[in-house]
């Protein structure tokens, strides 16, 4: 399997972001983003679906985060599309339970080519640490969008915010890690009967 990386930028009147992966790392991340909470979240992606990560982002946050949080979405969205390839080769799906403490979460992943979104994340509060759980949304459909893939979140009990938001990630970096391992089996050859993705 070719080697699998990207660098991205996107700059707009709103955010100046710079995302850079390696799918097959070994979970090294820098954040600089001005968003701490999302910065913690990022970093359960990049530690359990073993990706090496750097993101860099200034965002009109003296308005709110929104713009900021939605375009590191997009952006991540992009790198892994390119850094994916032809994706002949990878297991295409991904699955994951993840616990902590009292809250439990499912991701599932299909690099189907074709965006879509299943969001069932009932939070508790509506803010953690100043950050509006609202945008968690906006980040996905950000990255399913340009990611083309088909993304099921589901948390599935949870009393602490925190907790719930953890899981989600940490499903999402392991759902990841399984879509996106190469199946020597698979050397070469596109997993999909329509023979392109």
């Amino acid at each position: 399997m070719a080697e699998r990386k990207a660098t991205i930028s996107r700059d707009t009147l709103e955010t100046q972001i710079t995302v850079s992966i390696n799918l097959d790392g070994t979970g090294v991340a820098k954040f600089d983003t001005g968003v701490p909470f999302l910065d913690h979240m990022m970093d359960q992606i990049a530690r359990h679906g073993l990706i090496d990560m750097n993101i860099t982002a200034k965002g009109d946050l003296h308005i709110d985060a929104h713009h900021t949080v939605e375009d590191i979405g997009i952006t991540l969205g992009q790198a892994f599309n390119q850094a994916v390839g032809d994706k002949k080769g990878m297991a295409r799906y991904g699955h994951a339970y993840v616990p902590l403490d009292e809250a439990l979460s499912r991701v599932v992943i299909d690099f189907s080519g074709r965006p879509g979104l299943e969001w069932h994340v009932p939070f508790t509060r509506g803010t953690v640490g100043g950050f509006d759980v609202d945008l968690f949304i906006e980040f996905f459909q950000g990255f399913i969008n340009h990611a083309k893939v088909t993304l099921h979140v589901d948390n599935l009990r949870g009393k602490n915010t925190h907790h719930q938001a953890e899981t989600v990630f940490k499903a999402f970096g392991r759902a990841l890690r399984m879509a996106l391992t190469a199946d020597e089996r698979m050397a070469g050859i596109m997993p999909s009967t329509k023979g392109s993705l």
